[in-house]
């Protein structure tokens, strides 16, 4: 019996967490059974998409600007009209010679506007395609906010004529749709809550730390590292710490970390960063979802620093719901100082263990038991 065919298309713009969460889903439905082609438009990240997937890489764009308004190429050169018709081009191609019998968008149409020009364009060659694939949505559980007006109507009418599921990452006793995205209702046939989509349970780590401090991607959060980097010095010299500063940090930023203290190691990326988690006393990140998925597996104590820039309130919804289920302590991302830091770690330090998790965990896998169940 052949194999149920999955394109699955990801693009991440400026950290690592849409191709980190996707690369998960994709590996879970290799498990099942599928046969998955990802398709990937953002800047190579090792170790992603994963074992057991085709992965067709379009020529990469990222965002231009943090506020994600503009698109450029690999080399920051915006991205221009033909450039962009290339890459329209390549999808579509790809599209008519996997011949799917499923197609999952990652984020759009909730998010990923930008990227209109090619996505318009792939619906329309599903809705002609014979036989046409099952359209699904996949979104994580919480949505920007402060969108502009008429965006949520323009989601909806989307949804409708076009997609036949909208995958919501999330376990609705944690936090719902409708809590980020008022018209939910209208859309509320076409909803399958997931869980969310956190790693099975690491192994024993190859190395212990004390204290470990990561910034995703590293495309923001250089202040976060800094900070923990500062804090080192102030903190007892027997604590071992591990900065994980992210593969996008600008080189001069993580030249400039190789000052730290002797109990520091620096890094830019660690594969095996979910067992690093389970051996640590304390993390202290930003509040992206694949990282909070990370945490959650783990009894580590966790001090949060939400990414707020131009506007952004994911983040905070998600770490504002942790702290209130005495999950985590959060920092402001403005205004942060090395005193700040200092006392949280220290609570954190003597602080009792953490309370049990009672969060559905396990997105990746019952997201491929939902899509097999639609496809009979």
């Amino acid at each position: 019996m052949t194999a149920p065919r999955i394109f699955f298309y990801v693009q991440h713009l400026l950290g690592i967490g849409h191709i980190a969460r996707a690369s998960r889903i994709a590996n879970a439905l290799v498990k099942d059974g599928f046969a998955v082609t990802v398709v990937t438009g953002g800047l190579p990240v090792p170790g992603f998409p994963g074992e057991g997937v085709k992965t067709i890489e379009l020529p990469a764009v990222v965002a231009s600007n943090v506020g994600f308004s503009g698109l450029a190429d690999a080399d920051g050169r915006a991205a221009g009209e033909e450039f962009l018709s290339r890459r329209r081009d390549l999808l579509l191609q790809a599209f008519e010679e996997a011949k799917p019998d499923v197609v999952i968008i990652e984020a759009f149409p909730f998010g990923r506007r930008q990227m209109r020009f090619e996505l318009l364009p792939l619906l329309g060659a599903i809705a002609k395609a014979e036989p046409r694939p099952k359209l699904l949505s996949s979104v994580r559980d919480i949505l920007q906010e402060n969108r502009k007006p008429g965006r949520d109507e323009e989601t909806v009418k989307l949804v409708k004529e076009h997609f036949d599921a909208v995958l919501i990452h999330g376990d609705p006793e944690f936090v719902r749709l409708e809590d980020t995205f008022p018209l939910t209702a209208e859309i509320a046939d076409r909803l399958r809550y997931t869980g969310l989509v956190a790693p099975p349970p690491a192994p024993e780590p190859p190395e212990t730390f004390d204290i470990i401090a990561s910034a995703g991607g590293g495309a923001v959060g250089a202040e976060l590292i800094r900070a923990a980097r500062d804090a080192a010095a102030l903190l007892p010299a027997n604590l071992r710490w591990l900065l994980i500063a992210g593969p996008n940090l600008p080189a001069a930023d993580f030249s400039a970390l190789s000052d730290a203290p002797a109990n520091v190691t620096v890094v830019r990326f660690r594969k095996d960063f979910p067992s690093l988690l389970r051996g640590a006393k304390v993390s202290i990140s930003q509040a992206g979802y694949n990282t909070v998925g990370d945490l959650l597996r783990t009894q580590c104590r966790s001090i949060l620093i939400p990414f707020v820039a131009d506007g952004e309130t994911e983040q905070t919804v998600r770490a504002e719901r942790l702290q209130a289920l005495g999950l985590a302590e959060i920092l402001p991302e403005k205004g942060l100082t090395l005193n700040d830091v200092k006392a949280a770690i220290e609570r954190a330090l003597a602080a009792p263990p953490r309370p049990a998790v009672r969060l559905d965990l396990d997105g990746a896998a019952k997201t491929a038991a939902i899509i097999r169940s639609m496809i009979g």
